[in-house]
């Protein structure tokens, strides 16, 4: 199984998302640079987080049109895995492999601690594993994570059975109070309608080993694992 890690200029979670795929979890891992057009064959192709460009104009405005970005394009549409998260959602969003958009939290503040996030969809692979009574412990780390689209499109998000996580409080209740960003529906990660793009604002990398006295992320990496071909 092959894991390519995307780095753009301003990433850095490359390293921990490298780390976890390769060291915890014993995938093979390729760095891929931003700049790259061949993905190495790879099964998984992962965005990290970080700040790309610099977060100039809106974040991942700038990085969608990364040469890497067409390769992305043609993966994710033959069916192959994609996966996002924080900056690489943003990126994702941009570059329109995603639905909807990330504005300003809120309270136009930086955000960075542990959440709890509860899985939502049963038909996606990334999270149709993952027990929906039980919250994660995901910790979060963004401006701009305040998911956002029109009433129509986030009724077709929870028609198709797309919206991946919601914001909730430690025993998996969805309210206001849990929502750190102000994201409609307590909306924290969502896939497309081919089930294969997946975008999630909070970091499974940081809570993935017994040394950060958190697992919880590696749950949901590894059922996405199951998902690549052997």
């Amino acid at each position: 199984m092959k894991v390519g890690v995307i780095t753009f200029p301003g990433s850095n979670c490359d390293d921990d998302m490298r780390h976890v795929m390769g060291d915890v979890l014993g995938q093979e891992v390729v760095p891929l640079w931003h700049k790259d057009t061949d993905i190495q064959s790879c099964d998984l192709l992962v965005v990290p987080g970080g700040f790309s460009y610099g977060d100039y104009l809106r974040s991942g405005a700038i990085a969608q049109f990364s040469p890497i970005m067409e390769s992305v394009r043609s993966h994710a549409s033959k069916g192959g895995l994609v996966l996002g998260i924080c900056n690489g959602f943003q990126i994702l969003c941009e570059a329109e492999l995603l639905p909807g958009t990330l504005i300003h939290n809120v309270d136009h503040k930086f955000i960075c601690k542990n959440t709890h996030i509860v899985p939502v969809s049963r038909s996606a692979s990334l999270t149709a594993g993952l027990d929906t009574a039980v919250a994660l412990e995901i910790p979060i780390a963004h401006a701009e994570g305040n998911y956002f689209d029109h009433p129509d499109a986030i009724k077709a998000l929870q028609d198709r059975d797309d919206v991946l996580f919601r914001y909730s409080d430690s025993h998996g209740n969805v309210t206001d109070s849990a929502n750190p960003n102000g994201s409609l529906n307590n909306i924290a990660g969502v896939c497309n309608a081919g089930k294969n793009v997946f975008g999630m604002m909070p970091h499974p990398e940081r809570a993935a080993e017994d040394l950060v006295g958190n697992r919880d992320g590696l749950t949901i990496l590894s059922g996405l694992l199951e998902q690549l071909p052997v």
